[in-house]
């Protein structure tokens, strides 16, 4: 009676260990995908982790779109070779074909304009892979920028747009308010009868 017990309980345990293995694995790959391409400038490792063609959610031009691998390489080279990037893996959560990972990213541009911009950056960014046969398929990607140089350059832009068409508009009215009173200044004064 206990053999057999024995031989259900495996049974019925196997999905779930099996299923543990694969969200492991999961992990492992995209921790791996953080450290080498983000930490170490191994971009090749793209090739390797990420579907030739993946969906992404972001923001801007990106938000929900397909893209090809390549872009992640783009993306990662851009900083690259601007300066100078690290980063730590916080803790990752999988849960079946789905891996969230949050990590610090740091940058340090050595670059005058991204100096200028933000300076030296540190954001938390919490991104979720879905993987299928062991590549990155999809990404939904969570910065928080709020506290980057990114967020200056939006207020920047903000205060410029409404700060131009005001300075604009402060010069045409002394302009006009100046021909006035030299209008006024040439006009022969009336005589009072």
């Amino acid at each position: 009676m206990k053999p057999i017990l024995l031989l259900i309980l495996v049974l019925l345990s196997g999905p779930v260990v099996f299923g543990g293995e694969v969200e492991e694995g999961n992990k492992a790959l995209a921790r791996r995908f953080y450290e080498e391409v983000w930490f170490k400038r191994n971009t090749a490792a793209v090739d390797e982790l990420v579907a030739p063609t993946y969906i992404v959610h972001d923001t801007g031009e990106r938000k929900n779109s397909m893209e090809t691998a390549d872009e992640q390489k783009k993306i990662a080279e851009f900083f690259w070779e601007r300066g100078t990037m690290t980063g730590s893996i916080d803790y990752q959560i999988a849960e079946g074909d789905l891996v969230a990972t949050r990590w610090q990213w740091h940058f340090k541009p050595d670059v005058w304009w991204m100096k200028v911009i933000g300076g030296e950056e540190h954001i938390p960014i919490i991104n979720v892979f879905r993987f299928r046969d062991g590549k990155i398929v999809e990404v939904w990607n969570h910065r928080h920028d709020i506290d980057t140089g990114k967020a200056n350059f939006i207020f920047l832009k903000g205060l410029a747009l409404g700060l131009v068409p005001s300075i604009a508009l402060l010069v045409l009215a002394f302009t006009l308010w100046r021909k006035l009173r030299k209008l006024r200044r040439a006009a022969p004064e009336p005589e009072i009868v």
